[in-house]
């Protein structure tokens, strides 16, 4: 799932790939299979057949939510997609990262494409044009509590079809109604049952969880490497990597971390001047239990890309059509509680990705533990050196704890107790970015203290993969050998880890959730 593209992307229904929504997610376009738009006709003829049946059908002719039982005349069908569409609208909050709205997007439009929603053509259409013109409607990233579907996320998105609210395009902020008309689109008129197929669904919760996923795995990536070379710098040994202990126990991701580590370090100079006689027997858990902790990370992650591959691929609105028998079934698919699980489990994974990273860079910094110059400065005393970078790794990390606290164990009534059991999966992975906004910076500290650590060594030389690794940060900073202002470096590093620069420097397979 690790590779960039700005390729077009086909998104077709039920068959879409985690590398395809990365792929949106990171700025490619994207246009519906030709071979979706059947279903969509034959979905949008079954409720018009419904609509001339009169009988009351939710979502269609009636309220909505508490207001089911409220029967909707025909003259005001129009009337009541709109309003649903305004009044859902009322979130709050600073607007969502666009690429994140983009996903978004491309989310609904794959679950329309299926045609269990009920929407026109001119409807889906209209969604695929946004999302090919680079509109991309203002969405504020608070008021969804992820059950009932995203609620005002989508209600936001809905708007700006209609003319409502505002709109992003070219790095300009708009109002709706003149962004369409710039780009040449007509207002959308919603028929039955569109302005609730447009708001109901957990697009917004995924869209945020697979953006943490994606961000999670290039952070896990970008540890293994530090976290080797750490290792390196601390002169620690490569046989807790030995593949027989992990074979013992057995879990994938421990082997392929274990795996990971041992070829990074092969060949290493560093590692061979001291595979003999070295006089420490074990190496902290810091060092010797990346693969049980980092593994654990990885089987976690995988876990969460599962769920998530299956979210992003359904459909999640209410009620749903049944184009065969011209039913309309109400259920609970927009229920989140598939997402908010996952976005738990991704906040886990950071935290601990940047826990042990912590507690590597403390182990550097310690002339007792790592028998490096103490903070890492060749004259201690008058120079500090990494003494504060290290708290600032620490200080990042206790704030990753306590965004950790998992969001799918609360819920809160809504909607007159009509919906009175919800996911809480929309925050839960809204904090996901910035989380992984934490962990980078740790593994930026990281990076920076490891290299510094490798460069007491010379003239030895590390595997070819992490000299790779520690050419790639010189590039960028150079060795400290007095202190000077630290922030450009940290800020450098750590663009390194979030880009993925550094995972694509290195020449190594290194695991990833898919």
């Amino acid at each position: 799932m690790t590779a960039k593209t700005t390729e077009a992307v086909t998104i077709t229904p039920g068959a879409m790939t985690l590398a395809d929504w990365r792929a949106i997610y990171e700025g490619a376009s994207a246009a519906l299979d030709a071979g979706a738009w059947d279903a969509i006709d034959a979905s949008a003829a079954a409720v018009a057949r419904i609509v001339a049946k009169g009988a009351p059908v939710y979502g269609i002719n009636t309220g909505f939510g508490k207001l089911a039982s409220v029967r909707i005349a025909s003259d005001d069908l129009a009337t009541l997609q709109r309003n649903i569409v305004l009044s859902h609208a009322a979130g709050t909050g600073a607007p969502s990262p666009v690429p994140v709205v983009r996903l978004m997007m491309a989310l609904k439009l794959a679950s329309f494409g299926v045609g269990a929603s009920g929407v026109r053509r001119e409807t889906v259409a209209m969604l695929e044009a946004m999302l090919r013109q680079g509109l991309t409607p203002v969405v504020p990233s608070q008021g969804s509590v992820g059950a009932s579907g995203d609620l005002a996320p989508l209600s936001h998105m809905a708007a700006a079809m209609i003319g409502v609210g505002d709109i992003e395009v070219g790095g300009q902020t708009l109002p709706a109604a003149e962004a369409l008309a710039q780009a040449g689109l007509t207002l959308l008129e919603l028929g039955p049952k569109e302005g609730l197929a447009l708001l109901n669904g957990t697009q917004f919760s995924a869209a945020n969880a697979l953006a943490g996923l994606f961000r999670a795995e290039t952070v896990f990536q970008s540890a293994l490497i530090t976290g080797a070379l750490s290792t390196e710098a601390a002169k620690g040994s490569d046989a807790p990597f030995d593949p027989r202990i992990h074979a013992l126990r057995g879990h994938a991701g421990q082997r392929a971390v274990g795996d990971a580590l041992r070829d990074l370090m092969a060949g290493s100079a560093i590692r061979a001047s001291h595979a003999v006689d070295d006089p420490r027997v074990q190496d902290p858990y810091c060092l010797r239990c990346q693969p049980q902790v980092m593994g654990a990370v990885l089987d976690l992650l995988r876990q969460a890309a599962t769920t998530l591959s299956v979210e992003a691929n359904g459909v999640s609105d209410n009620p749903l059509i049944f184009a065969d028998t011209d039913e309309a079934l109400s259920g609970g698919n927009f229920h989140a509680e598939p997402v908010a699980f996952a976005a738990d489990m991704i906040a886990m994974a950071l935290c601990e990705i940047g826990s042990i990273a912590e507690r590597r860079i403390a182990m550097l910094v310690d002339p007792a533990l790592s028998g490096l110059p103490a903070f890492l400065t060749p004259r201690p005393g008058l120079n500090s050196g990494f003494m504060i970078p290290q708290v600032t790794a620490a200080a990042l990390v206790s704030e990753n704890k306590q965004r950790a606290y998992p969001a799918s164990v609360d819920s809160i009534p809504t909607s007159a107790n009509q919906e009175d059991h919800v996911s809480m999966a929309a925050h839960g992975a809204r904090r996901l970015l910035e989380m992984a906004d934490n962990v980078s910076a740790v593994i930026g500290i990281e990076y920076l203290a490891a290299c510094q650590g490798i460069d007491f060594h010379a003239p030895l030389t590390s595997s070819d993969a992490l000299e790779a690794a520690h050419k790639h940060l010189r590039a960028a900073v150079p060795t400290l050998e007095d202190d000077r202002h630290f922030h450009p470096d940290i800020e450098a590093a750590t663009a390194l880890i979030r880009s993925g620069s550094l995972v694509a420097a290195v020449p190594a397979d290194l695991p990833g959730v898919s």
